[in-house]
């Protein structure tokens, strides 16, 4: 439910593969065209899909299966995901991947590198899909799977893969084959997935932003590649969980303080959702520093940290505030994970650049220009 609206489950990429090679392997083997199959998710749900764009020849079917995403689109809604079906000359069924699905270039992913972003949920429900058909016809030839997405190479230029190292398309996903609204658990776990692929790197210190603030705001540090960055969203708790179950030694956040300042108040998520008390915690911050009453009602009238940061600046007060902003922040971050992982951040404002930053932020800064040149010098 959201709000008061119950809301449509719809189903993956995977599950549009699998049924369009289950319908491709039919025609081919049995020479009668059909119009629908039903396939079984591995959530135990049964999903009955037309199968679009048919084309049939004697040694050759392709039909597409459209994504539904429900109540949870992204940017794969309503794309065809395409199974060509031939008879193939390797023992067994082969699954590749055609135009539109991306292949993998970097390790610490679900495929090895130089595979098609085919996940391997997918694969075993389009392989199990495939033999299927075979039992059920009693014919063992062998059959090759070429999955394809028309759209895909255009689609994947808005989804992370290009961050992730995944080329020419997109991935075909899913673990349960269902898509349940709830996007928060896709975003967390594409982070995690991130931040496995950083540690297959070799990474030992994670750079990490909440988003396209931060990823601008590195450009202060020409060394450092904004494509070796996590991007968080609002999960920092999540991601110092993930930083620490992961293994790193430590993590460095740069982030505005609009979403920040929330982190000095042991807010792990900074959605305005969750909690937006923005100028409540700066004006805390403030009053510890030294501000007086007067300074203090005027940043709690304030409707941004931009507008904040200009009024403690003309106070004369900016750089004792953004000291114990600073402060509260290493605090809750390390208590967060209970000290378990070295924990630092490096805080800013769009107008007035760098305004703090945690004790031990540039001792990482420096291990990241090392690491850096370590991974330069591997490519």
């Amino acid at each position: 439910m959201r709000g008061s609206k119950k809301l449509r489950m719809g189903y993956t990429t995977g599950s549009c593969a699998a049924a369009a090679a289950r319908g491709a392997a039919f025609m081919l083997l049995s020479g009668k065209e059909i119009q629908e199959v039903k396939i079984h998710t591995p959530k135990g749900i049964v999903l009955n899909l037309e199968l679009l764009d048919i084309r049939r020849s004697a040694e050759k079917v392709s039909c597409a299966v459209r994504k539904d995403g429900g109540d949870d689109p992204d940017v794969t809604d309503k794309a065809l995901i395409y199974a060509e079906v031939t008879f193939g000359t390797e023992e067994g069924i082969v699954i590749d991947g055609g135009f539109g699905v991306g292949r993998v270039t970097k390790p610490g992913l679900d495929q090895p590198v130089g595979n098609a972003a085919i996940n391997h949920v997918p694969r075993q429900m389009i392989r199990e899909n495939v033999e299927e058909i075979q039992k059920k016809l009693d014919d063992f030839r062998a059959l090759q799977v070429i999955i394809s997405v028309p759209e895909g190479e255009e689609l994947a230029k808005h989804t992370f893969n290009p961050r992730l190292g995944i080329t020419g398309g997109i991935s075909i996903l899913g673990t349960s084959g269902i898509v349940v609204p709830m996007s928060e658990e896709a975003l967390i776990s594409t982070i995690r997935v991130e931040m496995e692929m950083r540690k297959a790197q070799g990474d030992r210190v994670l750079l990490v932003t909440p988003g396209n603030y931060g990823q601008d705001f590195l450009k202060t540090y020409p060394w450092v590649r904004a494509d070796h960055s996590v991007k968080c969203s609002n999960y920092v708790g999540k991601t110092l969980e993930f930083v620490a179950e992961l293994g790193f030694d430590a993590i460095l956040f740069v982030a505005h303080l609009g979403k920040f300042v929330k982190v000095s108040g042991g807010i792990m998520n900074t959605h305005s959702h969750e909690a937006d008390c923005r100028a409540e915690l700066l004006t805390a911050q403030a009053v510890r520093a030294g501000a007086d009453l007067a300074l203090a009602k005027k940043l709690l009238e304030t409707g941004t940290t931009e507008e904040a940061v200009q009024i403690l600046k003309e106070a004369g007060c900016l750089k004792e505030t953004m000291e114990k902003v600073t402060e509260k922040i290493a605090f809750y971050m390390n208590y967060h994970i209970e000290g378990r992982v070295q924990t630092e951040a490096i805080v800013f404002s769009s107008n007035e650049g760098l305004l703090g930053e945690t004790p031990g932020a540039g001792e990482l800064l420096e291990r990241l220009r090392e690491q850096e040149e370590k991974e330069n010098r591997k490519e």
